[in-house]
């Protein structure tokens, strides 16, 4: 099976090592061919969202599109209302998934503060007991950066190295266990592959 995942940037190709070391416990001989197509920025809208599902789909068995909620601008409210916006956007296609961070991507990296914690040099508190209450008004990202800004580390928070170091040698299924939208984007694809969903 081959997937192709619309992307928004870097930060998502950051994760996908650690998805694909998820998937081949969870798929063993099923595990799918991802294709990230990453976008420089947020995903297309409208009828270019619409062209480029369709173009992918001639080469694929499915595209899922993967979004952030918190985009810095008001293009959506939360989760439900970005992957609604995206299938309307693309029209009725059951090869077509959309997929929403709540609020953005490094809400997946908040259940591993204590990594973080190391990597900044500072024992400042987790923001929420949810990592996906974490919104528009101070998101993820931005906790993240405050925390490698006040650290003895000395260092700003990069998200494309970050990223993959807070997610080395980690289990995605334990970020999945207090995100739910995170849990939803793995059930796709286990879905898809024939695996066991969370």
């Amino acid at each position: 099976m081959k997937i192709v995942l619309l992307i928004e940037g870097k930060t998502e190709r950051a994760f996908l090592p650690t998805l694909r070391v998820f998937l081949e416990t969870r798929l063993a001989d099923k595990m799918p061919r991802l294709d990230p197509a990453p976008y420089d920025g947020l995903l297309a809208k409208g009828d270019k969202l619409k062209r480029h599902v369709e173009l992918h789909l001639k080469t694929a068995d499915a595209v899922i599109a993967l979004t952030d909620v918190y985009t810095g601008k008001s293009d959506f409210v939360d989760a439900r209302d970005a992957k609604q916006r995206l299938c309307e956007w693309v029209g009725r296609n059951p090869r077509f998934y959309a997929h929403a961070a709540q609020y953005e991507f490094e809400a997946w990296l908040l259940p591993f503060w204590p990594t973080i914690q190391r990597l900044a040099g500072h024992n400042m508190g987790p923001p929420a007991s949810s990592p996906e209450s974490v919104n528009h008004l101070r998101p993820p990202s931005t906790r993240i950066k405050e925390i490698f800004r006040v650290g003895s580390r000395g260092g700003d928070y990069v998200k494309t190295r970050d990223a993959q170091r807070i997610l080395r040698d980690k289990n995605l299924e334990d970020a999945a266990k207090k995100c739910p939208e995170l849990t939803a984007f793995l059930n796709t694809i286990l879905r898809l592959c024939g695996g066991t969903c969370l």
